[in-house]
């Protein structure tokens, strides 16, 4: 669908306030989600869960309880773009960060199970459950927020920044634990040091909330709400699924290995190398902070590949060299050269970012506004469960059974071919207009009208 048919491209000035809008408010929530998946493998193991002489049983635990945030994500998901798609992607996301800010300062807040035994871990569940259920909402506004004010053209480098926004979070929370690791004895954190990096979510909150005041919604979403009130248009879960189940399948298809490898690279490598090969925590935390720092450049110079070149050969260049990374990346980290073990976590993001980085893009692409924020999520946040929810338990459980990391290097090459046969059958979407989109799915309606009440 060619991009003749939109309106005059935004200019860059506004677009850009949008993007700092979303990034900010990204960065405070993926903060605080992968500020508990790291603690999850270095600090909850031991304060949260009863005490075990097996290394490998308190993180597990952790790692399930790190999942329920997960399962929570697609609820979140369905909740907030239902509503999303009412009231507007901003109203919602500000609501989405002041959820998250608030669970997470509460679970810094946490007694530990040698105080209070088993309801530890039972709040913590709640908590991480409220977490999931906030971000879940999170994504698909705030990447909407900026790929419906973009220009068809553009679509894939302006939508990218969003998602380097993660890493950025990730950054921060790898950052401020490494510098609370690194100052207080081993004693100190595990007593109260940790509690710190939750409580500082309240300051990158409310930075990210100020900042997405100053923003509004794209018109083409503002039209189509109006389009909506007018003819009593139907949205929401249930007639996306009804009307888009092949767009929805092909979100969950991309998104599949992409989450499975990103938990790998930043969660479940932590477990190897500090478990099965004994290294330092410090040590490990500050090379995932250079990693952190490639992923975050790169993504956005990918997003723009994928308007140069195409959506489906940017992901499927991440597709197959994913299937190759976990063969190559863990006999580099069994090296135990630093510099060999930050290349392999380097490798492992940059693979990632190809398919990381156009993903905003195509999912837009995918849907019509009015069920846009809805479809986008659905597609995204439902795969979370079976794949990044999963992935550390599934890779944790293997290198137990088997000794040996060659099975979740299979695991994550069959991921990865999964993902690749979605990329190869999808249709290419570079250049699409929404506005055609939306025009497209209205020929649709008239054609065939739904009958019931709205969703």
């Amino acid at each position: 669908m060619a991009s003749a048919a939109s309106p005059a491209e935004p200019k860059t000035s506004g677009l850009r306030k949008v993007v700092t809008a979303s990034m900010a408010g990204t960065v405070a929530e993926w903060y605080e989600f992968f500020l508990y998946a790291t603690a999850a493998t270095i600090v909850f193991n031991v304060v949260m869960f009863p005490p075990s002489n097996d290394p490998y049983a308190g993180i597990i635990s952790a790692f399930v309880t790190y999942a329920i945030g997960f399962i929570a994500r697609p609820l979140g998901g369905i909740v907030f773009g239902h509503f999303g798609d009412k009231y507007g992607r901003k109203k919602l996301l500000q609501l989405a960060i002041i959820l998250v800010g608030v669970t997470t300062f509460l679970m810094g807040c946490l007694p530990t199970f040698e105080q209070v035994g088993y309801l530890a871990p039972a709040l913590l569940v709640i908590l991480r459950f409220l977490q999931g259920f906030a971000v879940g909402g999170e994504w698909g506004g705030g990447v909407l927020l900026v790929a419906e004010h973009s220009p068809d053209r553009r679509r894939g480098f302006w939508a990218s920044f969003p998602q380097a926004a993660v890493p950025i979070g990730n950054l921060l929370a790898t950052i401020v634990l490494l510098v609370l690791s690194r100052t207080l004895t081993p004693e100190a954190f595990l007593s109260w040091g940790w509690r710190v990096s939750f409580w500082l979510s309240v300051v990158i909150v409310a930075i990210g909330y100020y900042v997405r005041t100053r923003v509004d919604d794209a018109p083409i979403f503002v039209q189509a709400r109006e389009a909506a009130a007018a003819d009593d248009t139907r949205y929401g879960v249930f007639e996306v699924l009804r009307r888009y189940p092949r767009g929805v399948l092909t979100a969950m298809g991309l998104r599949f290995a992409e989450n499975i490898m990103y938990y790998l690279v930043v969660t479940f490598s932590i477990t190897y190398l500090k478990v099965a090969l004994g290294m330092d925590t410090a040590e490990i935390l500050t090379l995932l902070v250079v990693a952190h720092i490639v992923h975050t450049i790169v993504i956005p110079i990918v997003g723009g590949l994928s308007d140069r070149i195409g959506r489906k050969p940017v992901y499927a260049i991440g597709a197959v060299f994913a299937i190759a990374w976990g063969f190559i990346a863990f006999p580099m980290f069994d090296t135990r050269d630093p510099f060999v073990i930050v290349l392999a976590i380097c490798l492992g993001l940059v693979i990632h970012s190809f398919m990381y980085a156009p993903q905003p893009a195509i999912m837009a692409e995918l849907f019509p506004t009015r069920m846009r924020y809805s479809g986008v999520s659905l597609g995204y946040q439902v795969t979370s469960i079976v794949a990044g929810s999963l992935a550390p338990i599934i890779a944790t459980a293997l290198l137990t059974s088997f000794g040996s990391p060659l099975p979740v290097a299979i695991y994550l090459g069959i991921a990865a071919i999964v993902t690749l046969v979605t990329v190869l059958t999808m249709r290419e979407t570079r250049g699409t207009s929404l506005h055609e989109l939306d025009r497209i799915d209205a020929a649709r309606r008239a054609a065939a009208p739904a009958a019931g009440a709205r969703v």
